[in-house]
């Protein structure tokens, strides 16, 4: 059974087997699910709520997609754009763990996130990914993504822009 739903007290578990199979932990995708700037996974779950209130910065929303109750990987979903986002970053961010990738999980994560932005009124979505990425670039392509002009950060690295129309 494939879930695509916020974080629960009871899937400390499933997060803890999912955050310890990235190999450099502060390195995961979407940055919304690094674990390590928390004490505790009760901490997680009140930063998750709490980028949901939109008190500091852009409000946003993330999603865990599970598959018979294992965590493969989760999209963080930004309810608008800032000047930032529209450079790097924006509407929706997603990662999947390394031993489940290839397996269409990334597409599935996607696919629901836009959704979600949809219920938000969001027309058109804006997704980034590094110019080294080719594997999230594939999945954007994949699900309908048009490639814009790049940013230029300001460490010379390339960011490739795309926008899915909803």
């Amino acid at each position: 059974m494939f879930e695509f739903r916020k974080l629960k007290r009871e899937d400390e578990a499933a997060f803890l087997d999912y955050y310890n199979e990235w190999p450099v932990p502060d390195e995961m995708v979407p940055s919304s699910t690094n674990f390590s700037r928390y004490d505790h996974f009760e901490q997680l779950l009140e930063g998750l709520n709490h980028q949901e209130s939109g008190d500091d910065w852009v409000k946003n929303s993330t999603y865990f997609y599970f598959d018979n109750g294992r965590i493969v990987g989760a999209g963080n979903i930004r309810h608008y754009l800032n000047d930032a986002l529209l450079e790097t970053g924006g509407h929706i961010g997603y990662g999947v763990r390394p031993s489940a990738r290839n397996k269409g999980y990334a597409s599935a994560i996607l696919q629901h996130s836009l959704q979600y932005l949809e219920t938000l009124g969001v027309d058109k979505a804006l997704l980034t990914c590094d110019a080294d990425n080719p594997a999230s670039a594939s999945v954007i392509l994949k699900n309908r993504g048009i490639e814009a002009e790049p940013f230029i950060q300001a460490d010379g690295m390339k960011v490739r822009r795309f926008w899915i129309h909803i």
